[in-house]
């Protein structure tokens, strides 16, 4: 599923609602036991109806080469009752539609804004791929949020040989219940970009 810039939230309510920043200490961000996805375990029945995602700064196509560019993420608790086991992620990557295609993920950087080390700290998985998991709360309550600055670049050794349908974005991932299984529901604030030459 592709990101989506969701503005069921507007800007002036977002403004009114209180922001958990996330700066808690990495220690603190191991991964939850892996479980289901909700929808999977619904047979597509359950959606995210609570958090709510937007982000700012993401253009349309960005140059290859060293020059980052930053934007913010919001995501926001809209429901009435607290997310437990609250996680946060952030990924660059590209859809891969047909064979011979390439993601774009080892070619790019993504960081984030570490506030509490006021540093700015990179995401990558030992395979290399741009994402990776981000310090942050571990619950949201109802009108909470959170917001992320983050930023990326991708670099111009990446084959421009066939067109990238590329995004970036933040998510959050909370531990639901669907009848009597435990499984996660996400929700993403993030959008898509294409690269360009020079």
């Amino acid at each position: 599923m592709k990101l989506r810039h969701a503005l069921s939230v507007s800007a002036a309510t977002a403004a009114l609602l209180p922001v958990v920043m996330a700066a808690a200490p990495a220690a603190q961000a191991a991964p939850a036991a892996e479980l289901p996805s909700c929808y999977d375990v619904s047979n597509g029945q359950h959606h995210n109806n609570a958090l709510a995602g937007r982000s700012f700064g993401i253009p349309a196509s960005i140059a290859l080469g060293t020059h980052w560019t930053t934007y913010t993420a919001t995501l926001t608790n809209t429901s009435a009752k607290e997310l437990k086991s609250f996680e946060l992620s952030a990924k660059l990557g590209s859809y891969v539609y047909n064979e011979g295609e390439r993601d774009l993920s080892p070619y790019g950087d993504l960081q984030y804004w570490d506030t509490s080390q006021r540093a700015w700290k990179t995401l990558r998985e030992a395979g290399g791929d741009a994402r990776g998991t981000i310090p942050g709360p571990k619950a949201l309550k109802p009108r909470e949020s959170v917001h992320m600055q983050l930023r990326f670049r991708v670099g111009k050794d990446l084959p421009m040989d066939h067109a990238y349908d590329a995004f970036t974005g933040l998510t959050g991932t909370f531990v639901d219940r669907y009848r009597d299984t435990d499984c996660t529901v996400s929700g993403e604030a993030g959008g898509s970009f294409s690269p360009r030459e020079g």
